[in-house]
Formats: C-alpha cells, sequence, structure tokens
C-alpha cells in the first residue's frame, strides 16, 4: 500500500516500525548508505538519496509519492548518475507497485506521456512503463 501523505520530519525506520540493524564494518557502501538514509527525515532526502534507496526497493511506499512530486516539477531530475536517473529508479520498479489503487501508477504515466527527446535507455523504460 502507497502511503500519500507521510510525515516528512519522520525517518524510513520511524514510519515503518522497522529498525535495521547496523551493518557490519565491512558492508559494502551501498548497504551502509541505505541503513543510514533510513534514519534521516524523508523531507531531507536528495534526489540521489532516494534515486538510491527506491533503486533497492527501501521505503517505496512513502518515497514514492516524494519522487512523484520531484517529478511532476522535473521529470528528467538528476541525482549523481545522470539527468533522469530518478525517473529511471522509478520506472523500473515492479509493474506491481503502480497496480496499488493509491493513484500513483496513473500519475506517472501521465508524467511520461508528456516526455520527449529523452535518451534511447531512458526511452526504453518509458515505452515498457506504459505498455505494462
Amino acid at each position: 500500500m502507497v502511503t500519500r501523505s507521510p510525515n516528512c520530519d519522520r525517518s524510513l525506520e520511524e514510519l515503518e516500525r522497522d529498525r535495521w540493524p547496523v551493518p557490519p564494518a565491512d558492508a559494502p557502501r551501498l548497504v551502509a548508505t541505505a541503513h543510514a538514509l533510513r534514519r534521516r527525515p524523508i523531507c531531507e532526502l536528495t534526489v540521489e538519496d532516494m534515486r538510491l534507496l527506491i533503486g533497492q526497493d527501501v521505503g517505496l511506499p512513502y518515497l514514492l509519492p516524494l519522487a512523484l512530486k520531484v517529478l511532476r516539477d522535473n521529470p528528467m531530475a538528476e541525482g549523481d548518475m545522470y539527468e533522469g536517473d530518478l525517473l529511471s529508479a522509478v520506472l523500473t520498479r515492479s509493474p506491481a507497485v503502480w497496480a496499488t489503487p493509491s493513484g500513483l501508477g496513473p500519475e506517472l504515466r501521465a508524467i511520461v506521456s508528456e516526455l520527449t527527446d529523452m535518451a534511447p535507455d531512458l526511452q526504453q523504460k518509458v515505452e515498457r512503463f506504459l505498455t505494462s
């Protein structure tokens, strides 16, 4: 279930009521970063932070509404990877995520249906999303 209006002053750990154990010292950087980001209030997350967490399917019920808010204003919002990397992370989530009655699937369709002149890889992801 996707939550549309989370309390932005709370972290994913607080919202999900799930504290992950501290990762081991030799954990990959991605794991350590995801753990740290889960403790930050979600309204303080950057585009890059959301891209990273969404790409790992972390906190989707809370982060997808925030990501779509960013994408409404700037569909090609960019984290640390490339222009449109947040959109790419959002588009590649499981089709089941978008089939919920949250209204987020139609909202994402509206955002991407207006896009033109994208990199071929991103264009393929948009087309896959629109045909799913």
